[in-house]
């Protein structure tokens, strides 16, 4: 009669570790839970030779080998209860994925452990440093892109700046998404143009077409600009940002909306140092904003200054203008909203659906 009280315990199938990192945080820089995986392994595997993080384990100690096992021959390489880490490149290794599922469901093979490890992780803004990366590639290789200057792409921006207000209006969450890509697409582009130290019009007319202006004038004494990086953009930004938030990253106290505005208007004044309270205010921009604009920074300067009288629609609008603003009303939305409403009248008498 045999005994099976003796019978042997089935044998430890192991652990396979896929180790994956990110290529937007620098090489070297692990979870500590990553490091201890590397550390206590049996093995550690990598197919790409020229893998980032090599280096780095090669100089804490960790032996990897240069190997690229099919889905059996790692199931093997873990017999016996051995961990097998494997560092993927960085679009992963379908194969090896796809061959690890196939034997799990076959349900013929004893399957070690699988576990995916996060070795490093993506910040919040991290595909950002995707967006000056592809930027950057585009703006040597591309025939278009690389020939744009910042003149020649201005009136880009005003037209994103437009369509983004567009889908904000029309509250349209996926329009917004895209138009807020594309105003950003905007500052990258004109700070990847600037770290070339261009010109300040670029090359021949700045509008782009590489063509010179037909009376062949020079440059119009805009002058060269200083080169820049979007870091550098980014970095006087957080700065303004900082220095004009001393509720949130000082001492000072902000309860309301009315007591941050102050704050923002008593450190604008004292970076600025500007001799009129119009300084600053950009001419260019539509008629009814750039009035009430005006209007508003009279009233919140204290300026006593009444609205200049005189014939024509103008001066109609100006003080219409001005007082939307005192009501606290913008008077271009004002009127975006009513022209809609207009559009739609016209389309209904001209038996338009939609």
């Amino acid at each position: 009669m045999t005994d099976h009280s003796q019978s042997t315990a089935p044998e430890p199938t192991g652990r396979i570790v896929l180790l994956t990192t990110s290529h937007r945080v620098a090489p070297g820089v692990l979870s500590w839970p990553a490091w201890q995986v590397l550390h206590a392994a049996d093995r550690v595997l990598c197919a790409d030779p020229g893998h980032p993080q090599l280096p780095y384990l090669r100089e804490a100690g960790v032996e990897v080998e240069h190997a690229a096992p099919d889905a059996h021959e790692l199931v093997e390489a873990c017999a016996g209860g051995r961990t097998v880490v494997v560092l993927p490149g960085g679009e992963g290794d379908r194969r090896l994925t796809d061959g690890l599922a196939r034997l799990a469901g076959s349900g013929r093979v004893s399957m070690p452990g699988l576990e995916l490890l996060p070795g490093s992780y993506d910040l919040p803004g991290a595909r950002l440093l995707d967006l000056v990366q592809v930027m950057d590639r585009v703006r040597r290789e591309c025939p278009w892109t690389s020939r744009q200057t910042h003149r020649g792409l201005a009136k880009y921006a005003i037209e994103e700046a437009y369509e983004l207000v567009e889908a904000i209006e029309a509250g349209d969450r996926e329009e917004l998404r895209e138009e807020l890509g594309d105003v950003l697409l905007q500052v990258v582009f004109h700070a990847r143009i600037a770290e070339e130290g261009l010109p300040a019009d670029g090359e021949g007319d700045g509008d782009g077409d590489g063509d010179e202006d037909e009376e062949g004038d020079e440059d119009d004494g805009a002058g060269t600009l200083g080169a820049f990086s979007i870091d550098d953009v980014a970095g006087a930004l957080v700065e303004k940002l900082i220095h004009r938030h001393p509720h949130v990253f000082g001492d000072a106290e902000a309860e309301t909306p009315e007591d941050v505005h102050a704050h923002w208007q008593r450190t604008k004044a004292v970076e600025k140092q500007r001799e009129s309270v119009t300084d600053g205010v950009p001419v260019g921009q539509p008629g009814l904003a750039l009035a009430a604009k005006l209007a508003g920074r009279a009233r919140a300067g204290g300026v006593a200054v009444e609205l200049p009288r005189g014939e024509g629609i103008g001066y109609e609008l100006l003080e219409l203008a001005a007082r939307a603003e005192a009501e606290g009303v913008d008077p271009e939305t004002a009127l975006r909203a009513a022209a809609r409403v207009y559009r739609e009248a016209i389309r209904a008498a001209e038996g338009v659906d939609g």
